[in-house]
């Protein structure tokens, strides 16, 4: 894939028009206030894979509307004192698999815990969470874009990212995790989630998102035309008349409108020929984002962003943030 958005020095100072309406974080307070009141129901269960230097949990909380989400804690097993943490979400169609698809952060001495996406698993990692238990549900093949997207009430990711706020109550939940050195991570879809948590919670460490998606959504549904945007181009091609309602709907789940209000220390990454999460989006976060931050560029890379040459630049980031001690 060629070039195609704008050139690296237009990239660095492009800073879209914020979408967040009035009562954007009204929204999202009420939101997460309600399903504050649903109690948590931390579950650590430990598990027997056979894994020489990890112990591993299945885990299980409660998300939105108290609904039950699954996941992995990977515990380095040699530890003694209380470790800082990465809670990381799952990039679009994935689900959490099996805890040997995570071993990298507690390789390196990190707790390292990965939340299930409602829904997904059903592309490329398998998932274990319905979108809604109460319904009979089971995770299902892409595409949730467009899943109640003509309401933020009812839209499929006014739930993903109130689960993924509650995933960082889980892990400060745990008596072997530090609450206060918690770090949210993600790639693509991932990305997005972290960019969200970061602009709803003010007690993380930091954040770690990486080729970010669900950034800028104005600009991605014009600019290209491959999954997952597309969907929503998909959907608007036959529902003419709710255009302005379903970009209404988005602006309340917009990366550049969380990025504007989070402030924890964040490494970004980029591929400046990616046709998925292009590039001019992954920036209009960037450049709004508030708190101290880092860029990472990889100039001829497509989504796949910086691949496993990027994950040292994540540790070194982490070894700068949350030091093991």
């Amino acid at each position: 894939m060629p070039l195609f958005d704008m050139p690296l020095p237009e990239l660095e100072t492009y800073l879209p028009k914020l979408t967040a309406q009035a009562d954007f974080d009204s929204f999202w307070n009420s939101t997460l206030n309600d399903t504050q009141q649903h109690d948590l129901n931390p579950i650590f269960t430990e598990t027997t894979f056979g894994y020489a230097t990890v112990d591993v949990f299945d885990v299980s909380f409660s998300g939105f509307a108290g609904q039950s989400i699954k996941g992995w804690l990977l515990l380095p097993r040699h530890r003694d004192d209380s470790l800082p943490c990465v809670v990381e979400y799952i990039g679009y169609g994935g689900g959490r698999g099996y805890p040997h698809d995570w071993l990298i952060f507690s390789a390196f001495g990190y707790a390292h815990l990965v939340m299930d996406t409602r829904g997904q698993g059903s592309r490329w990692l398998h998932g274990d969470t319905p979108d809604n238990a109460s319904d009979g549900q089971t995770p299902q093949y892409p595409g949730f874009m467009t899943r109640g997207i003509l309401s933020p009430e009812s839209y499929y990711y006014r739930r993903l990212m109130t689960d993924a706020v509650r995933a960082v109550d889980l892990a400060q939940a745990h008596p072997e995790i530090d609450s206060k050195r918690i770090v949210v991570a993600g790639g693509s879809q991932g990305g997005g989630l972290a960019l969200a948590v970061a602009g709803l919670r003010d007690n993380l460490a930091g954040v770690i998102t990486n080729v970010p998606f669900l950034c800028n959504f104005e600009r991605a549904i014009h600019l290209i035309d491959t999954a997952p945007y597309n969907e929503i181009a998909h959907y608007l091609k036959i529902h003419r008349q709710t255009i302005t309602q379903v970009e209404q709907t988005l602006s309340y789940f917009d990366g550049i409108n969380f990025a504007s209000r989070a402030t924890a220390p964040a490494l970004f990454s980029v591929g400046l020929m990616d046709d998925v999460c292009p590039p001019s989006t992954v920036y209009g976060a960037y450049n709004h984002y508030q708190g101290k931050k880092e860029m990472r560029v990889y100039e001829f890379n497509n989504h796949e962003g910086g691949g496993s040459h990027h994950i040292l630049e994540q540790i070194r980031f982490l070894h700068q943030i949350v030091p093991l001690s």
